[in-house]
């Protein structure tokens, strides 16, 4: 482990695909909160299917009473936020049911949220579902997305970092 110049030890962090689908950079998400990175560095996936899982092992620091987003927060500090799909909260939890509770302990590969892909393609502005590192400027050293056309929920690494 390398240690910063607070003597705090850096961590390698792998994040997994929380969801099977395609991972593409956040520059493909048409919506400029997430493409134009207001919120943190990521990726995105589009999903093939409605099961989310968790990207990394850490606490839900926050779901939405919509369950269209679901927050985690690493040992190392390191928060990650899955958001289903763009403009999702229009919905009003529609087609959304959450598996977990704020201050719930996972595992990255621990089943999160259910969601209607169809429904969301129908009613929302799309499905693809941004994973973001919402505290990357502080927490960050080095990021390292890995792209896929055929990601697996749970087990396909999409980025690897080092926290600062």
């Amino acid at each position: 482990m390398l240690k910063n110049l607070f003597g705090k030890k850096s961590v390698e962090e792998q994040l997994v695909a929380p969801l099977n689908g395609k991972v593409v950079s956040l520059d493909e998400v048409d919506d400029p909160v997430f493409s134009q990175r207001m919120m943190g560095d990521g990726v995105a996936i589009q999903p093939t299917d409605g099961k989310v899982v968790s990207p990394i092992s850490g606490e839900i620091v926050q779901i939405f009473p919509t369950n269209h987003a679901v927050g985690i927060k690493t040992k190392s500090g390191v928060e990650v936020l899955v958001h289903i799909g763009l403009e999702t909260v229009s919905m009003e939890g529609e087609g959304f049911e959450g598996h977990v509770k704020t201050g719930d302990k996972v595992n990255a590969g621990d089943h999160l949220i259910t969601f209607d892909p169809k429904l969301v393609e129908e009613k929302a502005k799309s499905s693809i579902t941004p994973v973001i590192i919402t505290n990357f400027d502080d927490a960050v050293e080095s990021f390292d997305p890995s792209y896929s056309d055929t990601a697996s929920a749970g087990e396909t690494k999409i980025a690897t970092l080092q926290t600062k």
